[in-house]
């Protein structure tokens, strides 16, 4: 998050880059601090509704380290490593199990790092835990897992899909090999339509396929011929992501020795930044080609099936993180292991989850705690974000308070023309979701900033 312990005026911060942080999340994990007395699971979730939950195991395993990438996640581990992690996997289910009492799961996704760099066989052991010990019906949760175009086999995608797993997203981030360099991300595109074909064939009901823009030497012909390449296989969901360049990860060493002064949001194209002006040409042809934008990054087609199963909203409902790197949600805390961007740090972390015993996923020890107003923010941000938007009436039914008098900076977005004109509900217009990375935030707490500062972490 770029200058966290200078809000400003939202007039003030659009003025300065209307890139500045993606907050898919709130808190974000940089805010999280070692708790000052471990938190009991069971006590914590005795006091959460579980009648929806999120089940999500992360996979901090890649076969290769992106150069744009800042998350949790370690590229060629000892294949010891990978299986040592799926048993201590399997045996977080088994004391969550004792730990959650009574739930019922409304989703639930593999995610990482990489999920598919595990064998067909490894997929199948944590499959088989999520359904056995904790008691997910897979065949009718709605069920995700990220993949990367080369660890997709026709195994892997059998033994996911047999299970009940019907959404595979795939990072794809450009059909320009010129910019797949630039993302030090080797890739060619026979690999992308061979892996493409192993998931048509497994019979996913739902592909989703992710783009990068903001890339060295892209220009919105190249982007736009990626959207082009990226639509001939009919996807039902594609996300575009604006490319940000962050310390620790493989483009930010690069910038770092060109003499970056700082780590705002760097597009390594020299005629600087190109990020809006790409937004919203891809934007618009993807409109014009019937999908429906959900978010900032998401859009939908026409031909993409219709959610089912049970209802989850991530404002109000719990998410259960199974191993490291994973977070966990309750209104009252979110909790999870400490993370890092650096490999050696990264492998610490996870050396240290495999070492824990079975007491030591029965306590929180790594979080962060939510007060009312943080529980107010968290709502107001995940839900103005996307699509449908902020629900006034939904919010005092949750907080029996009003949105505008306990956040009074959201009449700016009125001002400055942010929201569409006339409706119930709080709903970004264009210009809101150009702007959606500006709007998240600065309606972060000043404790979350500073906090984050401190951390030294970015978003």
């Amino acid at each position: 998050m770029n200058h966290p312990a200078t809000p400003g005026t939202l007039a003030q911060r659009m003025r300065h880059t209307p890139y500045q942080a993606y907050s898919y999340s709130y808190p974000h994990k940089a805010a999280y601090r070692t708790l000052a007395a471990p938190a009991s699971l069971a006590q914590l979730w005795a006091a959460q509704d579980r009648s929806a939950l999120f089940a999500y195991i992360h996979i901090p395993f890649c076969e290769m380290r992106c150069g744009f990438c800042n998350l949790f996640a370690m590229a060629r581990p000892s294949p010891e490593m990978v299986e040592r992690y799926v048993a201590q996997v399997v045996q977080q289910m088994r004391v969550l199990d004792q730990v959650l009492g009574e739930r019922q799961f409304a989703r639930f996704a593999l995610g990482g790092g990489t999920p598919t760099f595990l064998s067909a066989a490894q997929l199948q052991t944590l499959l088989d835990g999520a359904r056995d010990i904790l008691g997910i019906d897979l065949q009718t949760t709605p069920a995700g897992i990220e993949a990367s175009p080369e660890t997709v086999t026709p195994e892997r995608m059998a033994v996911c899909r047999s299970m009940g797993i019907d959404r595979v997203s795939l990072g794809i981030q450009s059909f320009a090999a010129a910019e797949m360099r630039s993302l030090a991300r080797p890739q060619q595109n026979e690999v992308v339509t061979r892996a493409i074909g192993h998931i048509r064939e497994a019979g996913f009901p739902t592909l989703n396929l992710d783009l990068i823009y903001g890339i060295g030497g892209q220009t919105v012909e190249s982007l736009l011929a990626s959207i082009d390449s990226a639509l001939a296989f009919r996807p039902e969901e594609l996300y575009l992501y604006p490319l940000y360049v962050r310390q620790h990860t493989g483009l930010g060493k690069i910038a770092n020795r060109k003499g970056a002064a700082s780590f705002d949001p760097i597009v390594l194209n020299q005629e600087g930044d190109s990020r809006m002006q790409l937004y919203e040409a891809a934007r618009d042809h993807l409109r014009a080609r019937g999908y429906v934008q959900v978010s900032m990054r998401m859009f939908r087609a026409p031909h993409a099936p219709s959610e089912s199963g049970p209802s989850y909203c991530c404002q109000n409902d719990g998410m259960v993180g199974l191993g490291t790197g994973a977070r966990s949600y309750t209104r009252d805390l979110h909790y999870s292991t400490d993370y890092a961007v650096g490999r050696a740090d990264t492998i610490g972390i996870i050396d240290n989850y495999l070492a824990l015993d079975a007491d030591s996923f029965t306590h929180a020890h790594h979080g962060f705690a939510l007060g009312p107003d943080e529980q107010r923010r968290r709502y107001v941000i995940q839900s103005l974000l996307t699509d449908p938007g902020l629900d006034p009436a939904a919010y005092t039914q949750r907080f029996g308070g009003d949105c505008m008098r306990d956040l009074p900076q959201l009449h700016e977005l009125g001002e400055l023309c942010l929201l569409e004109e006339g409706a119930a509900i709080l709903r970004l217009n264009d210009r809101g979701y150009e702007y959606a990375d500006t709007i998240g935030p600065w309606l972060a707490s000043d404790e979350v900033r500073q906090l984050m500062a401190d951390g030294g972490t970015t978003c």
